[in-house]
């Protein structure tokens, strides 16, 4: 079974920083999306930013500029440095993977589903 643990959450303040990490475990062999998606109460939950294997990687417009999200695809890891906060950045934050193949007793399978973390909240306030 893959899950997704993440940690780095907070409260910040206004211009502060923080540093998101998401950890994907259980007989990955790869995966081809990983991202951060947050979402407030009353809202839906929206695309942070995603970073494909292949090197693609997209931002929502308004954290362009003061967030960057990286993987080291051999530690199943994503990263989202996240800088110059603002006090409408404060969401939980989700992890988020997609195309992951596991491989068990070597026979190796896309899954069709995503997979999420549990959340982690970000708060930025003075």
């Amino acid at each position: 079974q893959v899950q997704l643990v993440e940690s780095g959450g907070g409260l910040v303040q206004p211009g502060g920083s923080l540093r998101l990490s998401c950890i994907a475990s259980g007989n990955i062999s790869s995966i081809f999306v990983m991202g951060w998606y947050r979402q407030v109460p009353g809202k839906q939950r929206e695309l942070v930013a995603r970073s494909s294997r292949d090197g693609d990687i997209n931002y929502e417009d308004s954290v362009k500029g003061r967030f960057t999200i990286s993987r080291d695809n051999d530690k199943n890891t994503v990263y989202l440095q996240m800088h110059s906060l603002k006090p409408e950045d404060t969401a939980v934050y989700y992890c988020n993977a997609g195309g992951v193949w596991t491989c068990s007793d070597y026979v190796c399978d896309q899954s069709p589903n995503d997979y999420w973390g549990q959340g982690t909240q970000v708060t930025v306030s003075s």
